[in-house]
């Protein structure tokens, strides 16, 4: 069982930053952020594969996001640069151990955080 705790979460205005964090309570072999708006379904914004750092984003973030780690505090991050409105959801980190599909299938990842709260304003 892994545990993830968000943070970083906020409010920021458009053309803005945030990076997020994601603590987990143990190993993973294969991390993601997702994000979630009202009345919207949850997508993927990016995912790393912990051991070797292969990274993988939608066209809607390319670009602007980056996903990072440091294996030594089990941590995951998020960088958010150029925010738009349209970023605005519950940012959630998800995670799963041992081998599976590259890529960001909610399905795919076994363990989630609660999320953490991203406002963009116009």
């Amino acid at each position: 069982q892994v545990q993830l705790v968000e943070s970083g979460g906020g409010s920021v205005q458009a053309g803005g930053s945030l990076t997020l964090s994601c603590q987990a309570s143990g190993y993973t072999s294969y991390m993601g952020w997702f994000r979630q708006a009202p009345g919207r379904e949850r997508e993927g914004v990016a995912a790393i594969y912990t051991p070797g750092g292969d990274k993988y984003y939608p066209g809607s973030v390319e670009g602007r996001f980056i996903i990072s780690q440091d294996n030594a505090k089990n941590t995951l991050y998020l960088q958010m640069n150029s925010l738009t409105p349209e970023d605005s959801a519950m940012y959630y980190c998800a995670a799963r151990i041992g081998a599976g599909v590259p890529g960001l299938f909610v399905w795919a990842f076994a363990y989630w955080g609660q999320g953490t709260q991203v406002t963009v304003s116009s």
